[in-house]
C-alpha cells in the first residue's frame, strides 16, 4: 500500500523532493501545494514582453556531484556556442555532443562570472582583489590604511559575537567599513553589529584576505586543482531561459511520473494528532478550504507560517517562530538602449556593455542594493540583445513598509532616478520600458528570535513525519544546491524509515562542505 507524501511549496526544495520520491520509488503518492501560480519560488523567471527577469540572480554552481548530475539530466550542458559567443567570436566551454542553444531550449549554458562592487562611481572586484586596478581606485592613502587595518585584525582577533566581528576579523576594519557595513545594513535593515555571525559563516565560508591571496598566487603559478572558495568561482552553469526554466521542466517531469501539483493553493493548517504525528493539511484555493490526509509532510514553507498553521504548539516555540525575521525585496526590470558605464575590462560583450552579471551597489546616497544585467546572464533572456540592455534593479525592504507599499509606477520612477544619479544612464527619458516585481520572504534573517532557532528545531524534529527543507523551510540562507541537498536527505530518510533528521539540518553547516568534493 502506497504512502502519501504532502509537499508544501513548489520551489527548488519542494520540487526536488517530489521528483526524487517519484524517481526512486513506486511506493509513494506525491501531492505538491504551491501558493502562487509560478514554479521555482525565488528561483523563478518572470517574462515581460519577451524579456525575462531572474528573481535574485542564480548562479548554478556546486561541488556536490549528485546536484551536478541532477542538473545535467534536466538541462544538458551546451554542445555549441551561444548567440553572443558566436557573434563576438569568444571562447566558451562546451560539452561534446551536447545540445545547440541556437536550436533547442532545453540546454544549460556555461557562463563567465563577473560580479563587482560599485563604490564612488568606480568598479571594484568582488570579492575585493589586490591587483593594481583595485589599489589605483582606492588610492595610495586608503590602500595603506587598509593594509595596516588588516594587519591589526590578524594580531587582535575580536570575539565573534556579531556579523561585524566576523567581517573585521577577515578583512580589517577599513575594508569592512568600505565594502560590507553599508551594504549589509541596506540588505537586512539592521547594522551588522546586530546580526548573528552565522550569516557570514553561511554565505562566505572560508573567504578572507588570505583566501584571496592564495587564489591569486594559485592563478599566477597555474596550480592545478587549486581549491576555490564559493565566492571566487569564475564560471557557472545557467539555464538558457533563466532559473525558472529548470523548475518548469521539473514540474512537467513530476506530473509525467504521476505526481500531483496543485497551484494557487495556500496551506493554512497542518494537522497533528495526540501522538504528535501529522495527519494531513488544509489548503485554501478559490476561497474554499480543502483538507487532505497524508502520511508524511515535507515543508519548504517559511518556518513562521508552518508553526502558525500547526495545532497545539507550546507557547515558547510558537513565540520563537512568530518572531523569526525575513527580508523581502523588489526588482524593477528596466529596458534601455545603452548604458553610460564604460567597459574597461578585456571581456568582449555585445554593444560593449560592462560584462558584469550583477553589481553590488555601495553608494550611500541611493537605496538600490544591486543591479543585474540580464544580457550577460544569457543572451536569450533579452528580446533584442544587440540593441537594448535589460537590467534588474534590486531593493531590499520589509513587506508592508513604505517602499513595499509604493505604487509600481512611483517606485519604478524613483529607481530610474537613482540610475541617473549613479551614472548608469544620462536621463530618465532614455528608458524604453519597465516592470516591477515583489518577492515576499526572500531572505530568512539572522537576528531577533533566530538566536533560539535550535530550540524551535528540536520541537519540529520531535514530529516524526515532518521534514523541513530548503531556505525558508529551515530559516537558513542556503544556496540553490544546498536547498536541493536538504531534499535529497529528507527523501533518503523517508524511504529508509528514519526519523532522525540531523542529516537534513546538517547540510551546509560544515565549513568544508561547499569548498571541496566529498
Amino acid at each position: 500500500m502506497s504512502k502519501k507524501v504532502l509537499i508544501i511549496g513548489a520551489g527548488p526544495a519542494g520540487l526536488t523532493a517530489a521528483y526524487e520520491l517519484l524517481d526512486k520509488s513506486k511506493d509513494y503518492e506525491v501531492v505538491v501545494f504551491e501558493e502562487s501560480d509560478k514554479f521555482g519560488g525565488i528561483s523563478r523567471t518572470v517574462e515581460y514582453k519577451g524579456n525575462r527577469m531572474d528573481m535574485g540572480g542564480h548562479r548554478f554552481f556546486s561541488k556536490v556531484p549528485e546536484v551536478n548530475e541532477w542538473w545535467e539530466k534536466m538541462l544538458p550542458t551546451q554542445g555549441s556556442k551561444s548567440y553572443d559567443d558566436i557573434k563576438l567570436k569568444r571562447e566558451s566551454s562546451v560539452k561534446p555532443g551536447g545540445p545547440d542553444p541556437e536550436k533547442v531550449d532545453r540546454v544549460m549554458l556555461r557562463r563567465n562570472r563577473l560580479s563587482r562592487i560599485f563604490f564612488k562611481k568606480k568598479f571594484f572586484d568582488y570579492p575585493v582583489s589586490l591587483k593594481w586596478e583595485t589599489l589605483k581606485n582606492m588610492g595610495l592613502g586608503t590602500t595603506i590604511v587598509v593594509g595596516f587595518s588588516y594587519l591589526k585584525s590578524c594580531i587582535y582577533k575580536r570575539p565573534e559575537n556579531s556579523l561585524e566581528d566576523f567581517y573585521i576579523n577577515r578583512f580589517g576594519k577599513k575594508l569592512y567599513s568600505m565594502f560590507f557595513e553599508n551594504y549589509t545594513t541596506n540588505l537586512w535593515g539592521r547594522h551588522p553589529s546586530e546580526i548573528s555571525p552565522e550569516w557570514g559563516a553561511q554565505r562566505v565560508k572560508g573567504l578572507s584576505i588570505m583566501a584571496i591571496l592564495k587564489d591569486m598566487f594559485g592563478k599566477v603559478f597555474n596550480k592545478k586543482n587549486r581549491k576555490v572558495e564559493t565566492s571566487l568561482i569564475e564560471e557557472f552553469a545557467y539555464p538558457k531561459l533563466g532559473p525558472g526554466q529548470l523548475w518548469d521542466l521539473t514540474a512537467e517531469e513530476i506530473e509525467k511520473m504521476g505526481g500531483k501539483i496543485i497551484m494557487n493553493a495556500k496551506v493554512v493548517k497542518i494537522h497533528k494528532d495526540k501522538e504528535n504525528n501529522l495527519t494531513g493539511v488544509t489548503y485554501e484555493k478559490d476561497g474554499k478550504c480543502v483538507k487532505i490526509d497524508g502520511d508524511y509532510v515535507i515543508s519548504s514553507m517559511p518556518v513562521k507560517d508552518l508553526v502558525y498553521g500547526l495545532n497545539d504548539v507550546p507557547k515558547k516555540e510558537a513565540d520563537i517562530a512568530a518572531g523569526l525575521p525575513y527580508r523581502d525585496y523588489m526588482t524593477v526590470g528596466v529596458l534601455v538602449p545603452r548604458l553610460k558605464l564604460k567597459n574597461e575590462t578585456k571581456i568582449k560583450t555585445l554593444g560593449n556593455i560592462v560584462p558584469d552579471d550583477w553589481v553590488y551597489v555601495h553608494d550611500r546616497s541611493v537605496k538600490m542594493g544591486r543591479f543585474q544585467i540580464y544580457n550577460n546572464w544569457s543572451p536569450y533572456l533579452v528580446k533584442d540583445v544587440e540593441h537594448t540592455v535589460w537590467l534588474g534593479l534590486e531593493y531590499f525592504c520589509n513587506e508592508g513598509d513604505r517602499m513595499w507599499s509604493m505604487k509600481d509606477d512611483k517606485f519604478a520612477r524613483s529607481a530610474i532616478k537613482e540610475m541617473v544619479k549613479m551614472g548608469l544612464i544620462d536621463d530618465t527619458d532614455e528608458v524604453i520600458d519597465y516592470h516591477v516585481e515583489r518577492v515576499k520572504k526572500a531572505y530568512p534573517a539572522y537576528f531577533d528570535t533566530y538566536r533560539d532557532m535550535d530550540v524551535l528545531r528540536e520541537y519540529l524534529d520531535s514530529i516524526p513525519n515532518l521534514f523541513c527543507v530548503g531556505r525558508n523551510g529551515q530559516h537558513r540562507y542556503n544556496n540553490l544546491d544546498h536547498s536541493m541537498c536538504t531534499s535529497f536527505e529528507a527523501v533518503k530518510d523517508i524511504m529508509g524509515g528514519i526519523t532522525d533528521k540531523s542529516n537534513v539540518w546538517n547540510v551546509n553547516t560544515e565549513k568544508e562542505y561547499h569548498e571541496e568534493d566529498k
